[in-house]
């Protein structure tokens, strides 16, 4: 898709600090990173969205992610955690509709943080949950 910055980035139209790459997935740095060490996993194939991407893909993105994780710690001297964050949709916070996962190291006092709000003021009773779990579960044919 020559309108997709991911898939411009995979044909090598676009230039990239790549960690990774093979047939299924590529991992390069983040230009606009979190911390230093933020890296971003895409599938090679474009996909915009995770219910679109082929579970064998996504077991394989998730490895990487996975490995790199384990890697990290040893490769930037400030982290003291990791975040994975996928955003998937408009209204999680997609802005590019390329299904990405990005991957980052955190430490204490780094100023990035995920806002819980403290007005969500419903608190489900457990029959809702287990309905909604039900709901779930059927869908998946599980």
């Amino acid at each position: 898709m020559d309108d997709c910055i991911f898939c411009r980035i995979v044909e090598g139209k676009l230039p990239a600090s790549v960690v990774c790459r093979d047939d299924l997935c590529m991992a390069f740095m983040d230009i606009h990173p979190v911390n230093a060490g933020h890296v971003l996993i895409i599938p090679t194939d474009h996909v915009a969205f995770l219910a679109d991407l082929e579970e064998d893909t996504g077991a394989h993105l998730f490895r990487l992610a996975q490995r790199i994780a384990a890697v990290l710690p040893k490769c930037v001297s400030q982290c003291e955690g990791i975040n994975m964050f996928l955003a998937d949709g408009e209204a999680a916070g997609q802005e590019v509709f390329h299904l990405h996962l990005h991957v980052f190291p955190r430490y204490r006092g780094d100023q990035f943080g995920f806002l819980w709000s403290s007005s969500i003021s419903h608190i489900p009773e457990r029959n809702e949950l287990d309905n909604v779990a039900g709901t779930i579960r059927r869908a998946m044919d599980l």
